[in-house]
């Protein structure tokens, strides 16, 4: 539960509030913003989204109930959320398309490049905390980076950090949306922000664009057809039907923010922590599938790709193998693996290798 020692006048808040902006850019942030905790219209279209079990083997998304669209149930006492945007984009867009139509590398979602985000910005966020202490004293507050029920989207919308767009991805009109978000929950009562209106218009882009046809309709996302759920959230084997659309997207999928408009304005991040790490960027795709345990985990380390585990890193590889143009390598990299112990692994190498038969024949 919340408690802060303090009464505070609103003139002492909006003094704050200035200061707290000025704060944020010292910390990394290039954004941040303050709303109240009444997300009813986004808890109504939770509900609806889970009704339709668009969130797949998420469970997760429904086992909290209500304190996911409703802050002050999570965390008692919470009167206000500070939302707060990161960019990360590491290199120009035109790099990652290229890297698309390349058969032999790996895409891999330019969020997982560099450190782990969710490290980045919970450090961040809470020396920000220990900056207001010190100039406030003690206070209530928590700090979120993607790692609790919370609805972060909807809390950066409301808060005027951007809005959410038909991708459900949230979108700054002046830097596109290839940026995290962080909240810290508090009991102080900061002025509020107003909430970003959509400017998605008539474009369908991202609609258009997305391999699998996961954006069922704008602003809903059916997850169990998104390639970044298919190859993260998914821990079983990667339905047939979407294997060949994935091509050689290995962990994650960009392309509805690659091919949005607004994006044009985005520009890459200096930030060192999202920076490409052991060539992750323009590896090859059997480069990648010859690692064993040991290089795996050392060339992971500090990174979000070590959450989908040695497993599920050789089954996205070996689809992507199957996409893959057909060489005298590409076949001979699979059959190293062709009898591998794990039962996941064997049965997506064999529909890589079939991928080939079918093309030589």
């Amino acid at each position: 539960m919340l408690t802060s020692a303090n009464n505070y006048t609103d003139t002492d808040m909006a003094a704050l509030k200035k200061e707290l902006v000025f704060w944020c850019g010292e910390h990394g942030f290039q954004q941040t913003a303050v709303t109240d905790i009444d997300l009813s219209l986004a808890e109504e279209r939770l509900t609806e989204w889970l009704r339709a079990k668009f969130h797949g083997s998420m469970d997760y998304m429904e086992r909290h109930g209500s304190k996911r669209s409703r802050p002050e149930e999570l965390v008692p006492g919470t009167l206000r959320v500070v939302s707060v945007r990161m960019d990360y984009l590491p290199e120009s867009q035109e790099t990652a398309k290229r890297l698309l139509d390349d058969g032999h590398s790996a895409y891999i979602s330019r969020y997982a490049l560099g450190r782990d985000y969710h490290k980045v910005l919970r450090g961040r966020l809470r020396a920000l905390a220990r900056h207001i202490e010190e100039k406030i004293g003690k206070f209530g507050y928590r700090v979120f980076v993607d790692s609790a029920p919370v609805l972060e989207k909807a809390l950066a919308e409301k808060a005027g950090i951007g809005w959410v767009g038909k991708h459900t991805n949230v979108i700054d009109r002046d830097s596109g949306s290839w940026f995290f978000l962080g909240e810290l929950y508090t009991d102080l009562p900061l002025p509020t922000d107003a909430a970003e209106e959509t400017h998605c218009g008539t474009c369908t882009a991202c609609i258009d664009v997305c391999p699998t046809n996961a954006i069922v309709a704008p602003y809903s996302l059916d997850a169990r057809r998104c390639i970044s759920y298919l190859t993260i959230e998914n821990k079983g084997a990667i339905p047939v039907e979407f294997r060949k659309d994935i091509g050689n997207r290995i962990y994650g999928c960009d392309d509805c923010q690659l091919f949005c408009p607004w994006n044009k304005f985005a520009q890459p991040s200096a930030e060192k922590d999202f920076a490409p790490r052991h060539g992750l960027d323009t590896a090859e795709l059997t480069d990648l599938f010859m690692w064993d345990t040991d290089t795996w985990l050392a060339r992971t380390e500090g990174s979000a790709i070590r959450r989908i585990g040695f497993e599920r890193w050789l089954r996205n590889i070996a689809v992507a193998l199957g996409n893959a143009k057909t060489t005298g390598k590409v076949i001979s990299v699979l059959q190293t693996r062709a009898n591998d112990e794990s039962k996941l692994v064997a049965e997506h190498v064999q529909w890589a290798l079939e991928q080939h038969a079918d093309i030589k024949s």
